[in-house]
């Protein structure tokens, strides 16, 4: 008879629970005004299986629902096939005049293509446009032969490049988004990933293009229309990229920008395209009408001064290599906004290019609101001897 009481009482317990001790329910982001309380989670993406909403300066979460969830991404998979491609043309390892030929086995590719024929040539700029707009799995690995050799060791790359960014939901099998095993990610994931491609601000003119042509002066011209609708019909939007296939059903994700504010919006398992473009409009809408970004510095302004024992040269400028801002509620008091710059001491040579330098916080009031890292433009190496030499007798006739 215990054992029966004793049953009946946990059942009653566990019926009692709340729904968010078994499911991700949607989040809102803290406050950036006010520390970590949370703000009432706004009703978004309802019908996504996960979503995520971030501001792309900062990568301030604003809204996210079930974002860690690995699912299959299809072709917003092309998001880090992209990124490698701007990274490559960067680093002057390709430039988009190159030619790039296909292979057999690239343009047996299924799916959203731009039917590239075997030994057919393009421009790395052709190819870009292909998968920008047309979603080309063809031209994507085409790229990724061009890039790694095969389109296995560029997925090696692109596995390598999510552990650097320090994503913990995603492993790539191919370069295009297509079915196959092993292959997931999160819509978290993705929107870093959208963020760092979004460094490279050249991207927009091809991901926010609504149509263009390949081919254009051969006998059978290729018309490109954006699988984005947003980049038509909603103002500000200027890309990424869209995805299906029946497993991971409607994916998107997008970026929009007004008044210098850059959001990104990703929504994973849609039912279909017009539910998923209403809801990403709908957080994009809530983004721009809540929130603002307070830029501190902008890219290429002098944030201060290095000093650097031993090195070859005695201090270096510290210029910001992207925007620094913090995302506010609009509304928010901006006079106690101040920010501090705090530089690591003792800085000896030799430093390498990206170290960590110190930081720059950015506080409202005593309260921090965002800490920056900060890295070193540039390597410095040791002082000679004879230079060392010189600054010291130099010192004696100041």
């Amino acid at each position: 008879m215990k054992l029966l009481k004793l049953l009946l009482t946990a059942a009653v317990i566990a019926l009692q629970l709340p729904a968010t001790a078994f499911a991700e329910e949607a989040k809102a982001a803290p406050n950036p005004t006010s520390g970590n309380t949370p703000s009432a989670a706004p009703a978004l993406a309802g019908s996504a299986r996960s979503a995520i909403m971030m501001d792309a300066d900062t990568g301030t979460v604003i809204f996210e629902k079930n974002s860690h969830d690995k699912l299959p991404p299809a072709s917003i998979t092309k998001v880090m096939t992209m990124l490698l491609i701007m990274e490559a043309l960067h680093n002057g390892t390709i430039k988009l005049t190159d030619k790039v030929t296909t292979s057999e086995y690239a343009a047996s590719m299924g799916g959203s293509q731009i039917f590239l024929e075997p030994g057919e040539e393009m421009t790395v700029d052709e190819m870009l446009r292909g998968i920008a707009l047309a979603s080309g799995n063809d031209a994507s690995v085409a790229m990724a032969e061009k890039l790694a050799g095969t389109e296995q060791q560029f997925v090696a790359s692109m596995n390598a490049k999510a552990q650097e960014l320090g994503l913990k939901d995603t492993h790539f099998s191919n370069c295009n988004g297509l079915p196959t095993a092993d292959h997931y990610t999160s819509a978290h994931d993705i929107a870093v990933i959208s963020r760092e491609l979004l460094k490279y601000p050249e991207i927009t003119s091809y991901t926010g293009l609504y149509q263009d042509h390949l081919r254009k002066t051969s006998a059978k011209p290729f018309w490109l229309v954006n699988t984005n609708k947003l980049v038509r019909f909603y103002s500000g939007a200027d890309g990424l990229k869209t995805g299906f296939t029946t497993e991971a059903k409607y994916c998107l994700t997008a970026t929009a920008k007004r008044d210098g504010f850059r959001i990104i919006a990703v929504v994973m398992g849609e039912p279909n395209t017009k539910t998923r473009n209403a809801e990403v409009t709908q957080m994009f809408d809530y983004a721009f009408a809540q929130y603002m970004n307070y830029p501190i510095f902008k890219s290429g302004d002098t944030i201060g001064n290095l000093k650097i024992e031993k090195g070859a040269v005695q201090s270096m400028p510290i210029v910001a290599s992207q925007p620094y801002s913090v995302l506010l509620r609009k509304g928010a008091d901006l006079k106690n906004i101040r920010h501090e710059l705090k530089m690591n001491p003792s800085m000896k040579a030799p430093i390498a290019k990206g170290q960590q330098i110190g930081t720059l916080a950015v506080y409202q009031g005593n309260q921090l609101l965002k800490e920056f890292p900060l890295e070193a433009p540039e390597a410095v190496g040791k002082a000679s001897l004879w230079g060392m030499m010189k600054r010291s007798i130099g010192g004696l006739f100041k």
